[in-house]
Formats: C-alpha cells, sequence, structure tokens
C-alpha cells in the first residue's frame, strides 16, 4: 500500500551558500546534498530544498509570501538552544515564543530571502 512520508517544502533563495549557512549555522539543519543551484538540508526528520534563482523582476525578495511551519516539542528549550544564532540578526527577523489563541506556542524566523518559518508546539491541555 502507498505511504506518504513526508513534505519536503522548495525555498527559494538568491544566494544557495547564504541560505545553507543560515539553515545550517543558525537553525541546525545539516547539508546532505548540494549541487548546481540545489541543496537539500534536514534537521531530524524535518528537511527543506532549497533552490536558487535568479532575482524577481518585480524587485521583490524571493521568500515573499513563502512560508512553512515545523512542529515541535520543547518549543523553549528549541529557542533557547538556537537564541544565540538568532540574536545578531536585525531587528524584525526573528519573534519570540509566544501563545497563539489556537493553542499552539510559536516562534517565528525570517530567513535570508524573506521566508517566514514557523515553529509550533500544541499546548492543548492534556485530559
Amino acid at each position: 500500500m502507498p505511504e506518504v512520508l513526508q513534505i519536503t517544502p522548495f525555498v527559494l533563495c538568491a544566494s544557495l551558500e547564504a541560505q545553507i549557512d543560515f539553515y545550517c549555522r543558525r537553525l541546525g539543519f545539516e547539508c546532505g546534498f548540494k549541487q548546481d543551484n540545489y541543496a537539500f538540508l534536514s534537521r531530524g526528520p524535518v528537511a527543506v530544498r532549497l533552490l536558487e534563482c535568479p532575482p524577481r523582476t518585480d524587485g521583490k525578495a524571493l521568500g515573499d509570501n513563502q512560508s512553512f511551519y515545523i512542529d515541535v516539542k520543547g518549543i523553549d528549550a528549541l529557542y533557547d538552544g538556537l537564541k544565540d544564532g538568532l540574536s545578531d540578526l536585525p531587528e524584525g527577523r526573528v519573534r519570540p515564543p509566544f501563545d497563539q489563541p489556537y493553542l499552539q506556542r510559536e516562534f517565528h524566523v525570517l530567513d535570508e530571502d524573506g521566508t517566514l518559518i514557523f515553529f509550533g508546539e500544541d499546548i492543548r491541555p492534556r485530559n
């Protein structure tokens, strides 16, 4: 029987090297494959596919209107572990952990090309 395993979003980028550095150094991913304008990065069961592309003709960032969500356990500990690597990003690129009304605790990070990465943990009360 066929089985769906995971989703690995394509993340468009202006500089493959800059994005690999960002995801690996700041978010703890590892680069498993790189060739030409493509790279596959993973952190545990989570993966992204980076694709270097020419600039957009409208002048907007390649990541404009791109986002993806990473479900986690232990969000505060994860954020604490990443905080040093995120601390020198320009203001507005990182939103520290906070609770959402839909019962997720999240933090948000904008990558080098404006893709919004959501990290979130289910905080629904357990019976």
